[in-house]
């Protein structure tokens, strides 16, 4: 018998021993919902099984938005860039030069912070990084902490060039939606005024307040927060 007879022989045999055992696994499936996974809420994350999307609500959610690959792109939180937060803080009212002796200066923390801010190296042939990383948003936070007495001061002085006559605090103190509009670079909403008036009344003095308002905001506004 040729080769080919040997192989289809063994094959033919393999499936009638398969066909005539009873010994072959079942699963039990008895104890588990179709809806269910393996896992429990205690070992993973808990999948909504259940919850089904019309292909005509997708549809137009993918009109509304674009597709994923264009999103992404859309709603990513890029870093920052180093020169361009410097822009930013000159617009509002923060010296990038400035210098303390204690070290807390705005300027000193902009200045020095070249590496934490993730600048490009260009010595060592290194580019700035386009994602923004905990010691670079920890940093830029320090500066808008560090700063923030010198917006409040631009604001009071009506030294904001892009932002002529807008208000950030009022003469009791409440927070004004044209001000954090030039903070934010967009149209305030009155959530953006509502927290501001809270921080400020939370704090343990208004100095206080106004300082970690304007930090406050002008960190989730170029941190991606």
């Amino acid at each position: 018998m040729s080769r080919i007879g040997y192989t289809l022989a063994i094959l033919a045999s393999s499936v009638l021993a398969s066909a005539c055992t009873d010994d072959l696994p079942t699963s039990d499936n008895s104890g588990i919902a179709s809806t269910d996974t393996s896992g429990s809420t205690t070992t993973t994350f808990d999948h909504d099984n259940t919850t089904t999307i019309s292909p005509w609500e997708l549809l137009d959610r993918l009109t509304k938005e674009g597709p994923p690959t264009f999103t992404s792109h859309m709603h990513s939180c890029p870093k920052l860039k180093y020169a361009a937060l410097g822009n930013v803080l000159q617009g509002v009212g923060i010296s990038t030069a400035s210098t303390s002796a204690t070290g807390v200066a705005a300027g000193d923390l902009y200045t020095n912070g070249m590496a934490a801010l993730g600048a490009a190296n260009y010595a060592n042939r290194i580019r700035e990084n386009v994602a923004i990383t905990t010691s670079g948003a920890s940093r830029e936070f320090d500066i808008f902490a560090a700063g923030a007495p010198e917006v409040i001061t631009a604001f009071t002085n009506n030294a904001i060039a892009r932002c002529p006559g807008a208000q950030l605090f009022d003469g009791a103190n409440a927070c004004q939606a044209s001000g954090i509009t030039c903070l934010i670079g967009q149209p305030a909403t009155s959530e953006h005024v509502q927290f501001c008036n809270l921080t400020v009344n939370s704090a343990s003095d208004v100095a206080t307040g106004k300082k970690l308002a304007v930090a406050a905001i002008l960190a989730a506004a170029y941190t991606c927060e």
